[in-house]
């Protein structure tokens, strides 16, 4: 499945997050998103932003771990079903309101919550942070590197294209 839906799918799970588990479930979801993205990315993204990627991907697998507890879900990740990317930029763009929405929603969260969950509030909050930050420079590196942010043309594409340059 493409990364987009999984992401809208979170967004609006943890916009209607009412209850304390509901909203570290999702914080727990957004952050196993990250991890998957950038996963995909140092695998097949381009070469100029995959140890960007590794550190994107680095961060969420940690913020995945401080945030598991009694409130993660049993079955698993939405982003276990992530399978592509189809519009890299849209996925960036959408992966980084997730994050800062969940920043948010985890804000809201520690301002009445009991010490052990004020403090995973707190790790969540500071990796939703550091996720979002490292989603931004893979869009920034990309844009500097004027790479196209769409899937790549099929090969045979790219090779008449390169063909036609060269002739």
């Amino acid at each position: 499945m493409d990364a987009v839906p999984l992401i809208e799918d979170t967004r609006r799970a943890l916009a209607h997050s009412k209850e304390a588990a509901d909203v570290l479930t999702e914080a727990w979801q957004a952050q196993a998103l990250a991890e998957a993205v950038g996963a995909h990315l140092v695998t097949a993204g381009p070469p100029e932003v995959r140890t960007q990627a590794g550190g994107l991907c680095e961060a969420g697998g940690r913020a995945c771990g401080s945030l598991r507890g009694a409130g993660h879900p049993a079955d698993g990740a939405r982003a276990a079903g992530m399978t592509e990317i189809r519009d890299l930029l849209a996925a960036l763009r959408d992966l980084c309101g997730l994050l800062d929405e969940t920043g948010g929603a985890l804000v809201r969260l520690a301002v009445d919550a009991e010490e052990g969950t004020y403090w995973r509030c707190i790790e969540g909050i500071d990796a939703a942070d550091e996720c979002g930050d490292r989603a931004m420079a893979i869009i920034r590196r990309l844009a500097r590197c004027g790479r196209r942010l769409r899937r790549a043309p099929p090969p045979g594409d790219a090779i008449r294209a390169a063909a036609r340059q060269e002739g």
